[in-house]
């Protein structure tokens, strides 16, 4: 079992199963909805998947038709994604869960598509924290 919740923690989420085909989208459309370099997507089973709390506090926003992205009213956070032609399963975004995960991601989709400043190879510093020349 998965558990998460939004930034503000109005929206509270289970999931009672596998996340399946996890991938690093690159497209233009997550890239603007989450605001960074890519998306990290994972499919869940429908009827796993749980709203603990904040249900009210759920708004959705449909792109396309039939296709409905559920975020938190108060702070944006993107919760889960569904599509009315296939009911069966969520899109979840990875960031809103406060638990470890088993699975792993299978691919970088988009990359044609990725931002000019993202390298997806890059061998960057890595710190535990704040990078040194922040104050």
């Amino acid at each position: 079992m998965y558990s998460g919740k939004c930034l503000c923690g109005e929206v509270q989420i289970k999931i009672n199963g596998k996340i399946s085909d996890i991938i690093h989208c690159h497209c233009s459309l997550c890239r603007k909805n989450s605001g960074t370099a890519f998306a990290t997507n994972g499919f869940i089973n429908s009827a796993e998947f749980e709203i603990t709390t904040g249900e009210k506090s759920l708004s959705t926003f449909s792109f396309k038709p039939g296709r409905n992205r559920h975020f938190c009213s108060k702070c944006g956070s993107p919760v889960y994604s569904s599509n009315e032609q296939d009911p069966t399963r969520f899109r979840i975004r990875l960031g809103i869960l406060d638990s470890d995960i088993t699975e792993r991601p299978i691919s970088h989709n988009f990359v044609t598509s990725k931002a000019n400043w993202e390298d997806l190879g890059a061998n960057l510093p890595r710190y535990n924290s704040f990078e040194p020349s922040r104050n």
